[in-house]
């Protein structure tokens, strides 16, 4: 298995793979088609970062990683928008080696902080990012911290 850093020439598989992710959690979801037009525009940016994870020129899985600038410290903060393993590949390895990769490149970017949100009721995700060395900032704090979002 290889990992590499997608380019627009990979915004079509990119897109196909998040729609899959999307549909496999019955989550409302723009097409394959919608996605891949936006990931032609954000794999051009430098603050957006895509993994693709490839065995024999099949594409397996990703991870989305983005920068932020942050008045915390010196370099930016990353986080992880998305990751995501095909389902019949999962447990083999895939996802902590693009887990694994993308820590390294934020770390190279000079990231102070990687975060990733994680649904409360993913036992599996949260099992998965704990085994990992992330912690739940609730389990550090009396305070829970709480996202808010509101579509525009």
């Amino acid at each position: 298995m290889t990992i590499i850093q997608a380019t627009a020439a990979e915004a079509s598989t990119v897109g196909e793979l998040l729609y899959a992710f999307n549909t496999e959690f019955d989550s409302t979801t723009p097409s394959a088609q919608e996605f891949t037009k936006r990931f032609r525009y954000l794999l051009e940016r430098d603050d957006v970062v895509v993994l693709l994870a490839d065995a024999a020129d099949q594409p397996t899985g990703f991870a989305l990683i983005t920068y932020r600038p942050t008045p915390y410290c010196d370099g930016p903060l990353a986080q992880l928008e998305e990751l995501y393993v095909q389902p019949a590949l999962r447990g083999q390895g895939i996802g902590g080696r693009l887990l694994h990769e993308a820590l390294e490149r934020a770390v190279a970017a000079g990231c102070c902080e990687f975060h990733i949100g994680v649904d409360e009721v993913d036992t599996d995700a949260r099992r998965f990012y704990e085994r990992h060395g992330f912690r739940n900032l609730e389990a550090d704090t009396d305070t829970r911290m709480l996202l808010y979002m509101r579509d525009l």
